[in-house]
């Protein structure tokens, strides 16, 4: 499979994201919330009830959540974090789920279409393929969040045992929690750096078609009102484009501030 037509291919992410050993990905966050997410086993699987570990710990520290909705940091991790913040260590939360062994996906290879929807859903880049082509699961990086298995249409994705009876922090180690860790934010970088490159490219040809109807000769009053009306739905289109990169500026910013 070529590079250039894999979605998600190991050779698109830090070496450091692919080996482990990688360190938290903001080893200076001084505030609560980066001490919590430190202790989380960054499965990204969102059981707890947010999208991934950060925004959970987010909650954590505000109090808008509490400390035992991670099902795959299980007992140890309800115990680590009551450590943290100094309160007694209470029952896992079984709404969130229940502590079990490690999960590992697998795919049927024979039965996969290629649709790429278990790519796009996998939070640590731990799916390789191509669209119209097999998919397969890089085992080492997977943390068993079995978000990729409703989106297959054809069900051909399954979750196994992977770590023969050992769960919560027993079947995962901080060295596996920190790659996890360091591929998501990864993901998160390169998913938004795709973005702004396809807006780019959007708002260049937006650019160009103005400018072509623009130059265009407009002599009867049926032509002129034309050349306005593509005008204005480009200009319109325009400025849509560009609230929208000004408020995820904003987004970005406030969640930038929120991780001090």
């Amino acid at each position: 499979m070529s590079p250039l037509s894999c979605l998600n291919c190991p050779t698109d992410v830090p070496p450091s994201a692919i080996t482990s050993s990688a360190p938290p990905a903001d080893p200076a966050a001084s505030g609560l919330a980066g001490r919590i997410e430190d202790l989380l086993p960054q499965t990204q699987c969102t059981k707890c009830g947010y999208p991934a570990c950060r925004p959970y710990a987010e909650a954590i520290a505000d109090g808008r959540a509490s400390y035992n909705q991670c099902p795959p940091g299980g007992a140890e991790g309800v115990a680590r974090l009551a450590r943290l913040l100094g309160r007694p260590v209470i029952p896992l939360n079984p709404v969130h789920g229940r502590e079990q062994p490690r999960l590992l996906a697998v795919i049927d290879e024979a039965a996969c279409i290629g649709c790429t929807l278990c790519i796009q859903a996998c939070p640590v880049d731990a799916i390789s393929g191509a669209a119209k082509q097999m998919h397969t699961v890089i085992d080492a990086l997977c943390t068993g969040c079995d978000l990729c298995v409703a989106p297959c249409p054809v069900d051909c994705i399954t979750m196994v045992e992977a770590t023969l009876g050992r769960t919560g922090w027993q079947a995962w180690t901080q060295e596996q929690a920190d790659a996890a860790r360091a591929r998501h934010d990864w993901r998160a970088v390169r998913l938004k750096r795709d973005k702004e490159e396809n807006d780019a490219r959007l708002a260049a040809k937006a650019a160009a078609k103005l400018k072509e109807v623009e130059a265009a000769e407009a002599g009867t009053p049926e032509e002129r009102a034309e050349q306005a009306r593509k005008k204005a739905i480009i200009q319109a289109a325009m400025e849509r484009a560009r609230l929208k990169k000004l408020q995820a500026e904003q987004d970005d910013a406030a969640r930038s501030g929120a991780k001090q």
